[in-house]
């Protein structure tokens, strides 16, 4: 008889004793109370009278008993040779008791594979320890597998050794392995459940699975059904559960592909609804990970015959690779779930390899979304102003307010990094409030402070969401007046894309705002909408035109860098419109003396850029008050 070492089990409810009903009933039975005796029957002796005990058996009736039991048992002496064994253990052991009697005792139901179970053992023999019991899994002479129960217990003293006792639970065993299989796989495709899934993925990324042998790496396929839903809503859920099977199917395949050709099959698991995963324990790399990819999405493409149905469908998936040590279960699956997120975001139909930059953005983003209103309350954004100079004086007409984030981790933070998760959140609303109140406040202080210069205007840039979500036309009504800044002094810059096309209350607002006197101004005119028609009938009364047409003025003095003719024609044409229409034109980027000559020849009024000065704190701008030569007194840092 040959063995296996388990080791030690813990007791189970299976393991404890059963109980049958009858059993149960006749224990909770109360018993009748004997009739009373009759006068003339004999009293019984009573209770005080000595009474003699009951004469013990003789050995013989102890060894009948020990031969005839149904239990399994052999008397073991302390060097651990059976001294007698019953016909239950021979059965057992598919033996005779006869050959039985001599052997080792530790040999026939396989106590010395495991060193915890041997050391254990060895201590009862001693008589150091009381008992001793585990699960063994023996090989039957027969070929079939065998669990038995070994309970190792010392004989009274006077009789030496211990009784070694062995009870066949093969069939708990079998029953246990069926309840766990039904709870650890998925009833629709059979393949292992999310808990089992976990399980295998928390054992393999434990240090003894990869420290001394494998590659010491783990990779994972996790991916979706493209349009699932849409399967079940219009087919019905018996239909998507078929082709849940089919694709589980399919992925098994894969799986077994990729086994043929590497040292291990990946395990191919449903984690839920439309959800699968392949694990792929001692990964070779990504090369590995991103040839299953491709089969899965190529095996998936295929179309589906389902009972008649022919269904096409297509999948997402994220794919991680990486160094098991280190890594945990949570970490794997969150940036397996982020870059399956990337995958579908890319355009589905597609795998995406994880990339450690691209989240550590992401994660960026989340922190930001998640401080950005705390932020406002503990004051942690400032703004920075950037001259708006005039063409033909070079004297600073106004300044664009430019709002910068102080992070605490992130350091400065510009305006492309969090307004957008702002507009996202709604926080763009009290944040914008607190731009335009210090913008115009700020404003209002270079009046008083220069009050012999032409007051200069602010331009604050709005986004749409503030004109939805709150009372644009109030808010800046109530800045002016609490301030004191006069209306013309202020500028708010929208996109091309916002105002383009306005109608309703974003419309109504901006014609409030122009009949308020407050300035309107389009900002990066020429890469939205350009409905020019549509512009004639908007309150706006600057166009500021976007970088890109600036920086293609960009160019040395040499015949071979002329600038492209059109370049210029476009800017032009933009330019002499706006003024038709009674609007001033602004060029954002201007950067060289050269792109300045040639748009003021073209007939800008103002420019803004580096050539001028970068965004700068409010002392600066007040340095560069009422002086002409901007562009030579700016020193940008």
């Amino acid at each position: 008889m040959s063995g296996t070492s388990e080791g030690p089990a813990p007791a189970t409810d299976l393991d404890r004793p059963v109980v049958t009903e009858s059993e149960t009933v006749t224990s909770s039975r109360t018993a009748s109370p004997p009739p009373p005796p009759s006068p003339s029957s004999p009293s019984p002796p009573s209770s005080s009278a000595s009474s003699s005990p009951p004469p013990p058996l003789p050995p013989s009736a102890y060894r009948a008993a020990f031969a005839v039991a149904p239990l399994a048992m052999a008397v073991v002496d302390r060097e651990g040779t059976v001294v007698s064994a019953n016909a239950g253990l021979a059965t057992l052991l598919g033996g005779d008791p006869d050959t039985l009697t001599g052997a080792v005792a530790a040999d026939l139901v396989d106590l010395s594979s495991d060193a915890r179970v041997w050391h254990a053992y060895r201590e009862v023999l001693r008589g150091r320890r009381a008992k001793l019991r585990c699960t063994r899994r023996l090989k039957h002479p027969e070929g079939h597998t065998l669990w038995v129960r070994v309970t190792v217990a010392p004989l009274p003293a006077d009789d030496g050794g211990v009784l070694l006792s062995v009870a066949d639970i093969s069939a708990r065993r079998e029953l246990q392995a069926r309840l766990r299989h039904s709870r650890m796989h998925d009833p629709v495709t059979r393949l292992p459940n999310r808990t089992l899934f976990f399980e295998r993925l928390t054992a393999a990324l434990e240090a003894e699975s990869y420290e001394h042998s494998g590659s010491g790496r783990i990779g994972l396929c996790y991916l979706d059904l493209d349009g699932f839903k849409a399967v079940n809503d219009t087919l019905g859920h018996h239909v998507g559960d078929r082709l849940l099977a089919a694709v589980a199917e399919r992925l098994a395949r894969c799986a077994q592909e990729a086994g043929r050709t590497r040292a291990g099959t990946p395990l191919v698991a449903r984690l839920g609804g439309d959800e699968f995963a392949l694990l792929v324990e001692d990964s070779t790399g990504t090369e590995q990970l991103a040839d299953l990819a491709e089969s899965v999405l190529e095996a998936i493409q295929a179309p589906f015959d389902l009972s008649g149905q022919r269904l096409s469908v297509s999948a997402s998936i994220g794919v991680v690779e990486r160094h098991a040590a280190g890594t945990t279960p949570t970490a794997l699956m969150q940036a397996a779930d982020t870059t399956l997120y990337w995958a579908k975001a890319d355009g589905k139909a597609r795998w995406t390899l994880f990339d450690p930059e691209r989240n550590a953005h992401r994660v960026t983003r989340q922190a930001l979304a998640s401080t950005l209103r705390p932020a406002i309350e503990r004051g942690e954004f400032a703004l920075e102003y950037q001259p708006l100079v005039g063409m033909e004086d070079d004297r600073v007409h106004g300044v664009e307010a430019l709002l910068r984030w102080n992070h605490p981790r992130f350091g400065t933070l510009t305006p492309n990094r969090f307004i957008g998760l702002a507009e996202e959140d709604g926080s763009i609303v009290p944040l914008g409030r607190w731009v335009l109140r210090t913008a115009c406040r700020q404003a209002r202080r270079w009046q008083e402070e220069h009050p012999d210069e032409p007051p200069i205007f602010v331009s604050v840039n709005v986004a749409v969401r503030q004109v939805w979500d709150s009372d644009l036309v109030a808010d800046v009504a109530g800045t002016l007046a609490d301030t004191g800044l006069a209306p013309q002094l202020l500028q708010l810059e929208l996109t091309e894309s916002a105002v383009m096309g306005s109608s309703g209350r974003p419309l109504q607002a901006l014609k409030a705002l122009s009949d308020m006197g407050v300035r309107i101004a389009i900002d990066d005119f020429g890469t939205g909408y350009s409905n020019l028609a549509y512009l004639s009938r908007l309150p706006v009364s600057v166009l500021k035109l976007d970088g890109s047409f600036v920086r293609g003025f960009r160019y040395e003095e040499r015949a071979a860098a002329l600038p492209n003719p059109a370049d210029e024609v476009i800017v032009e044409a933009m330019v002499q419109l706006a003024h038709r229409l009674g609007l001033t034109v602004t060029a954002e980027c201007v950067e060289t003396s050269a792109q300045a000559t040639r748009l003021r020849r073209i007939g800008c009024d103002t420019g803004q850029g580096w050539l001028y000065s970068r965004p700068v704190p409010p002392d600066r701008i007040s340095e560069l008050l009422g002086t002409p030569g901007v562009q030579s007194r700016a020193g940008n840092p």
